[in-house]
């Protein structure tokens, strides 16, 4: 069984209202959570004839792994969003250099950063493509589409309605800005040394 993570933080950051987090928490990421360890569960207990009947038009197998991967990146996007939001969303240390310079200036980055959020459906990702030894801004509009395979994390936004509706309404621009106005930068460094000295 997968452990829920507590929030790293509490009361209210900006404007995104401690009741918006709590839900979308204890509501929603938990239950990604719960439906990952369930999903798993029953591809464990798959039959031989089970097994034996998997084709690429439907099948218990089938329906299980696309299952499988939205509840686990549901369950680890979201772990990455929560952990990376709390601070003061002042880029410092080597990932802000690193950002500037892939970006032309930080404020650069933010811009596309924000634009990828309008673009998106449901996740902005700046990560690290160990591929291209690079800084890469990818977008997804589900759990399970638009991730890129040897990319590591770095810094993630939720952009689905969720994430903003209960204290911003319709205005995601305004949700983009609080966003990156409250990132804790000191994790994304974290994971960027962490990602740059491993690939």
């Amino acid at each position: 069984m997968t452990p829920k993570l507590p929030l790293p933080f509490t009361g209210a950051q900006g404007t995104i209202s401690e009741k918006s987090l709590s839900i979308h928490h204890d509501k929603l990421y938990a239950g990604y959570v719960d439906k990952k360890d369930e999903t798993q569960s029953k591809l464990a207990s798959l039959t031989a004839d089970q097994l034996s009947a998997a084709n690429q038009s439907f099948s218990e197998l089938r329906a299980l792994k696309d299952g499988e991967t939205f509840a686990t990146n549901g369950a680890y996007l979201h772990e990455w969003y929560f952990e990376n939001l709390g601070g003061d969303g002042k880029p410092a240390g080597s990932a802000s250099e690193a950002l500037a310079q892939a970006f032309g200036s930080l404020d650069g980055f933010l811009a596309r950063f924000a634009a990828c959020g309008m673009a998106a459906r449901g996740w902005v990702v700046l990560a690290w493509d160990t591929h291209d030894k690079a800084l890469r801004i990818y977008t997804g509009d589900a759990h399970n589409q638009g991730g890129v395979w040897g990319a590591i994390p770095l810094l993630v936004m939720d952009v689905y309605e969720h994430a903003y509706f209960m204290d911003f309404g319709s205005d995601r621009k305004a949700y983009i800005a609080d966003f990156l106005s409250h990132v804790n930068w000191p994790v994304v460094e974290k994971r960027f040394i962490s990602a740059t000295s491993s690939s």
